[in-house]
């Protein structure tokens, strides 16, 4: 009866939120309390709860305080050199342009958050991509996939969803993973080449003189790469008419096509700090390298770091009130799905539901596959996370598949290891709200970019699992 129940509350969970009739916060609460009446434990739904509400705190803080850390780093300017350097790299050719994209989009999505990655990387590209006629679903396929293997950063959410619903360390989980993704973005590098230079035969190789004909209305300047701050830059003047070389800031605005669309930051925002710019860098730096080597919890780091980068960068308080209100909708959200997940997860556990769904998934799996657990874990995470939200399957399904491992001695960290793997797909599921940001600023019909993305995106996480496997981490 518990096993029939718990799949039924999975069930029900994934429908309401998969067809929009409740908000994941909302669903995460109300239906695990609803299941935990109808299965007679009601009285005990307040220990569940409080239980679970203990054991995800650190998460929801380290969430919270990492995002805050990172939108004050894009704030105070630390990303905009990396923006200009990368757009200098691209210049007019396709196969650069396609590859600044990767990483641009790769650098950016340290924020942890999807939508942010994306407005930043189409708005400093897009207008590049569009004057030279390239394909708008190059980028955003680039894009996409890129920003999937870094959203398995602790603070990117299915590396804190994992470690949330088997109660591990994130640290343990995306620690040892790291060689395995970091030859997924190699892996999406090298795809971006081969798209760039299918782009680049289709197109030829350009040079900025050369992309003077692209435009009926305008022609593109190319500026001299003089060292200052504007470096190699595409301009606008009338046709037929000498382009002038500049290197300095912007000065139009809100022209279309103006050179705030290449920078992709505005480079004149009253929240930038140039003087301070080496401390954030440097502080940055060090705040990611404790991380690796583990000096201190996750949590305990960017709540330090983040308090000492609002003090140095907003010593007045009004500012420092602005800067979190400007990123508290984020943090609301993230660290609310963190908490609500506790009650989810708690009556799963508490109730025996978690349990006895293992024991028939275990029956139900071939005694030969049942020590390979966690590579059956990162497959099926492709199409699960494509076709469900990560609250339901990291939620939903993660802990049965865990439970089932753990009957045939494997560990529940390897398990959620290889949960992560389906993240460059899961990145362009139409479950996902950011993609429809990448796709709306991009002006790519959702269709097209599905086409055009599924099979990299597939081939990326193949290659990370099968890394993650050859490195012996799963």
């Amino acid at each position: 009866m518990l096993t029939i129940l718990g799949f039924a509350m999975i069930a029900t969970f994934l429908v309401l939120i998969m067809m929009k009739k409740m908000s994941p916060i909302a669903a995460l609460v109300l239906i695990p309390a609803l299941f935990c009446v109808a299965v007679g434990q009601g009285a005990k739904l307040g220990d569940y709860v409080i239980e679970g509400v203990g054991t995800l705190a650190p998460t929801a803080a380290m969430l919270m305080f990492a995002i805050v850390y990172f939108g004050v780093m894009i704030d105070v300017g630390l990303f905009d050199p990396i923006v200009r350097g990368i757009l200098r790299f691209c210049k007019a050719d396709p196969m650069r342009i396609v590859i600044g994209t990767a990483l641009l989009a790769a650098v950016v999505s340290l924020d942890g958050d999807g939508s942010t990655t994306f407005m930043i990387t189409v708005s400093a590209m897009y207008p590049l991509y569009k004057r030279l006629k390239m394909s708008l679903v190059v980028m955003t396929g680039v894009a996409a996939t890129a920003n999937g293997v870094m959203n398995t950063l602790p603070w990117g959410g299915p590396t804190a969803r994992a470690a949330t619903a088997l109660k591990v360390d994130a640290a343990d989980i995306f620690v040892p993973m790291i060689p395995a993704l970091a030859v997924g973005l190699l892996a999406v590098v090298l795809l971006a080449c081969v798209l760039g230079r299918r782009e680049r035969k289709r197109l030829g190789m350009l040079t900025l003189d050369e992309a003077l004909v692209t435009e009926p209305e305008t022609v593109l300047v190319g500026a001299g790469s003089s060292g200052s701050g504007g470096g190699d830059r595409l301009t606008k003047a009338p046709k037929g008419g000498p382009g002038t070389a500049t290197g300095g800031a912007d000065t139009g605005e809100g022209e279309g096509d103006g050179d705030e669309e290449f920078k992709g930051l505005d480079p004149h925002r009253s929240t930038l700090r140039p003087k301070l710019y080496w401390f954030n860098a440097g502080l940055t730096v060090a705040l990611l390298a404790a991380m690796i080597l583990e000096l201190m919890p996750i949590p305990v780091l960017f709540l330090l770091g983040a308090a000492l980068a609002l003090t140095v960068n907003f010593p007045h308080m009004p500012d420092q009130r602005a800067r979190i209100a400007a990123h508290a909708d984020n943090v609301l959200n993230v660290s609310g799905m963190v908490f609500a997940a506790a009650v989810f997860t708690g009556v799963l556990t508490g109730t025996g539901m978690v349990e006895h769904m293992a024991d028939w998934l275990v029956g139900a799996i071939p005694d030969a596959m049942g020590p390979h657990m966690a590579i059956v874990t990162g497959v099926l995470s492709l199409p699960l996370t494509y076709f469900m939200s990560n609250d339901g399957f990291y939620f939903g399904v993660l802990p049965v598949l865990a439970e089932a491992g753990a009957a045939h001695g494997v560990s529940p960290l390897e398990v959620a290891r290889a949960s992560i793997v389906g993240q460059p797909l899961h990145m362009s599921s139409p479950l996902v709200p950011a993609v429809y940001v990448l796709v709306g600023m991009a002006k790519v019909e959702f269709g097209d970019h599905t086409r055009f993305t599924v099979k990299w995106a597939v081939l990326t996480s193949l290659v990370v699992l099968g890394a993650g496997i050859l490195f012996g981490i799963i």
